[in-house]
């Protein structure tokens, strides 16, 4: 089963249709201190291909918590990943706080911010900041597509990330 199996069979709750690649999970987890960092979240792993680039970059004592909404995503993630310092929630990023417990040095994102809706889309972006440590760094990206989407320019003001 694929991610494009996933996103054809439940397209608002995955906002995908072909893994991110490698390249990107790389610029994505460059520089944003990862290799310093006790508690790390990721939003959206999907497939793991930035759940494989953070681990990359993690020491052995950090936490990675990946929170993953689709249940069969969750699930394979946490039957192919076998590292002692990653945990895989299946539920909403919404609930960031309850999944990590703590706060966090870094958020990396995957998550689908123009697809969905807004009151969702505050809701996470409020429970980033709300497990996000002082000085700690929030990652995500959008498809070149999103800036004309109508959710284009609402996140952009939102989070201050260009589009």
């Amino acid at each position: 089963m694929s991610i494009t199996t996933e996103f054809l069979r439940r397209p608002l709750m995955t906002g995908a249709v072909a893994p991110s690649s490698r390249r990107l999970a790389y610029a994505m987890t460059e520089g944003i201190g990862l290799e310093q960092a006790q508690t790390v979240a990721e939003l959206g792993p999907g497939t793991g291909v930035f759940t494989d680039a953070i681990l990359a970059r993690l020491a052995s004592g950090t936490r990675l918590v990946a929170v993953e909404l689709n249940p069969v995503l969750a699930a394979r993630l946490s039957a192919t990943r076998r590292d002692a310092r990653l945990t895989v929630v299946q539920g909403t990023a919404a609930d960031l706080a309850a999944a990590v417990g703590g706060p966090v040095d870094a958020v990396v994102s995957g998550l689908p911010w123009t697809v969905m809706p807004q009151d969702r889309r505050d809701r996470i972006l409020d429970a980033v900041t709300e497990v996000l440590m002082p000085g700690g760094r929030f990652t995500t990206f959008a498809y070149l597509h999103a800036a004309w989407t109508p959710a284009g320019p609402s996140v952009h003001r939102r989070t201050g990330l260009p589009l």
